[in-house]
C-alpha cells in the first residue's frame, strides 16, 4: 500500500472521485502543511495556519498505479487559480500534490508539464508539487461528508462552481 495526498479546495468534494476505484482502500480528509500541530477546522478555514486541506488516499499501485490517480485529480481543481478554487478563496484551498516518494514526485511533475503544454489553459498551471508535512485527520463529521450529507453536499458542489467548471474546461 502507499499514500497520495492531493489539495483540491474543499476537501468534501475531493473524495468521491477516488473512492469508488479499485484498489482504493481509503480516503481520509484532513490538514497538511501547516504551524498549528493537530488543528481544528475552524483554526484552518481561517487561512492563518498554512494548513491545506487535502484528502489522503490509501491504495494499491498494482492495482491502481499512482498515474490513474493523477488523472483522476487534475480535472477536479482549477491547476490555474492560485488563491483557492471556485467558491472557496484562500490559501488553504490552494491545489497541491503532495508526494511521498521520489516516483511520485517525478509523475506528478511530468503529469504538470503535460496539462501546461496540452494548451487546454490559457494561464500558467500553478498547482504545487512538493513533500508532505505532517497529516492532521479532519474532524470526523468531514469524513466522507458527502455519503452523510448528500442534500448539502450536492449543493455545495451546485453553488461552488466546481462542476460548471468541469464541464467547461474538463469534458473538451
Amino acid at each position: 500500500m502507499q499514500k497520495a495526498t492531493f489539495a483540491g479546495g474543499c476537501f468534501w468534494c475531493m473524495v468521491s472521485p477516488f473512492e469508488e476505484q479499485p484498489g482504493i482502500h481509503g480516503i481520509l480528509s484532513g490538514y497538511m502543511g501547516g504551524t498549528v500541530e493537530n488543528p481544528t477546522y475552524e483554526q484552518v478555514k481561517t487561512g492563518t495556519t498554512g494548513h491545506l486541506e487535502v484528502v489522503q488516499i490509501t491504495f494499491d499501485p498494482a492495482i491502481f498505479p499512482y498515474e490513474k490517480l493523477l488523472e483522476l485529480y487534475w480535472p477536479q481543481i482549477d491547476p490555474t487559480d492560485d488563491e483557492g478554487q471556485y467558491i472557496d478563496r484562500g490559501s488553504q484551498y490552494r491545489t497541491a500534490i503532495l508526494y511521498h516518494n521520489e516516483e511520485q514526485h517525478q509523475l506528478a511533475l511530468k503529469s504538470k508539464e503535460e496539462l501546461a503544454n496540452s494548451g487546454r489553459f490559457d494561464k500558467p498551471i500553478v498547482t504545487e508539487i512538493k513533500p508532505p508535512g505532517i497529516f492532521y485527520p479532519a474532524e470526523e463529521y468531514h469524513q466522507n461528508y458527502h455519503s452523510k450529507n448528500p442534500k448539502e453536499y450536492k449543493e455545495e458542489r451546485i453553488n461552488s462552481g466546481r462542476d460548471a467548471f468541469h464541464e467547461e474546461h474538463w469534458k473538451k
